[in-house]
């Protein structure tokens, strides 16, 4: 018997490019549609991320950005290539996983970021 992982693994991950959403299913059941925008906006980059806890740069005017495609690393992740031409970090399962749980979080926080900066998503 494998070693049990605290992470769950996807087991199907599917593109919808004209809806521009990332669905993902997990093998805990768990599954999430994730906007092409928000994947785009929570890239875990450095270049989006910063390199620290306050040096992360806001994304803005991303509302209409799609994938152009995605790529597996190994097992344990996978690179998305934005239409954009962002195509640095890699979105790790358990990454996958917690922007899915907390997707309405991080959405919020997102918007909050952007009306205090003025700025906007188009």
């Amino acid at each position: 018997m494998a070693a049990a992982s605290s992470t769950p693994l996807p087991t199907e991950i599917k593109l919808h490019t004209q809806s521009k959403v990332l669905e993902i299913t997990f093998d805990d059941g768990a599954r999430f549609e994730l906007p092409c925008e928000y994947l785009r906006v929570y890239s875990p980059s450095a270049e989006v991320r910063g390199h620290g806890v306050g040096n992360e740069v806001l994304q803005v005017g991303k509302r209409h950005v799609g994938i152009t495609a995605l790529e597996p690393v190994g097992h344990y992740a996978l690179k998305i290539t934005f239409d954009d031409g962002h195509d640095s970090g890699l979105y790790g399962w358990a990454y996958l996983y917690e922007l899915g749980v907390k997707h309405d979080q991080y959405w919020q926080d997102y918007l909050d970021r952007l009306a205090a900066a003025g700025a906007s998503r188009e």
